[in-house]
């Protein structure tokens, strides 16, 4: 389960980017999380995914 609140997701997320994952796809995939709700909650605060960086940004 994801943190709800957007700044502690997006620590998180980006913690598991340079971590775990080598991109958000297999993130997502092994998460099993829908990577457009995601993507637009973070959006929701001004960050995008860079695949160059594999971090929201």
């Amino acid at each position: 389960m994801l943190p709800n609140d957007p700044m502690i997701l997006l620590s998180f997320i980006n913690t598991k980017l340079r971590d775990d994952y080598p991109t958000l796809d297999a993130l997502c995939d092994d998460l099993q999380e829908d990577k457009t709700e995601l993507v637009q909650k973070l959006k929701a605060i001004d960050y995008t995914y860079d695949a160059e960086l594999n971090r929201f940004v």
